[in-house]
């Protein structure tokens, strides 16, 4: 079996998809996010001198979601033509029930991505759960903050701590149920620490570079039960291959960038 590995596309694809591909693993954030990354970051630099972030406004979330929205399903209407496609969300794009949050809390009316998907018969949200296909057991991990990112980049933020341990906790929980079931390949927007997460965008602020932004949590789980492959992306710079073990992580990167994968 062949399977396509494509890293967090933000809107773009290879310009060539290798023919006779009979899965398609997408590593999460599929739409393009250019405003709100631009928006994060500069809330990162005055958060470091001092100055309050920017608010989001009604007007400002509703051109973001629209960016994501777009980009997302236009990436998907071309990919279906090639395979089936699994893949998870990562930290670009929400959960229906989070966009109707998201649409009360600032009195806009934001379209539903998730719903949007319903309409294609050949993708498959993989989020917190395997599935079985063609006798390989695909977990799908979706995003998370683990609590060692925020106490590393983010000392402060106590609130975020503490959320981002209940996040971690749950993810640990998952793993662990994986682990049970024996999953094959596990699909994950964060690297394991240590391995193809050190930071060097040039985007990222100075005091990140060269640390690494990976998840101890997912670390721990491939130490512990050795799944044949790890797909990850989110550190866009960190692509490449690594083993773990008998585990072979493959941090699949960005906007194009791909690896095939064949599986006997």
């Amino acid at each position: 079996m062949k399977i396509l590995v494509i890293g967090d596309p933000h809107g773009k694809l290879p310009k060539r998809i290798p023919k006779k591909i009979d899965l398609i693993l997408v590593t999460g954030d599929l739409g393009k996010v250019d405003l709100a990354r631009k928006r994060f970051f500069e809330n990162v630099k005055r958060e470091k001198i001092g100055l309050p972030e920017i608010k989001d406004t009604s007007e400002f979330v509703k051109k973001t979601h629209m960016e994501i929205y777009n980009s997302s399903n236009k990436i998907v209407k071309r990919l279906i033509k090639f395979a089936p496609v699994y893949t998870i969300l990562g930290n670009v794009g929400m959960y229906d029930s989070e966009v109707k949050k998201e649409s009360k809390r600032f009195g806009v009316k934001l379209l539903l991505l998730v719903g949007s998907f319903k309409k294609f018969k050949k993708i498959k949200l993989i989020g917190n759960r395997f599935v079985n296909f063609n006798g390989i057991r695909i977990g799908g991990l979706e995003y998370f903050v683990d609590d060692f990112w925020v106490k590393e980049f983010s000392p402060k933020n106590r609130e975020r701590i503490k959320e981002s341990k209940r996040e971690t906790a749950k993810a640990g929980k998952i793993l662990k149920w994986f682990g049970k079931n024996k999953v094959d390949i596990l699909l994950t927007h964060i690297p394991p620490y240590g391995v193809l997460d050190k930071v060097r965008n040039n985007f990222a602020p100075k005091h990140w570079q060269g640390k690494h932004a990976g998840s101890k949590v997912i670390l721990e789980y491939i130490k512990k039960y050795q799944p044949k492959y790890v797909f990850c992306g989110h550190i866009h710079e960190g692509k490449g291959k690594k083993k773990i073990g008998k585990t072979t992580v493959i941090n699949a990167g960005s906007e194009g960038n791909y690896s095939v994968i064949e599986i006997k």
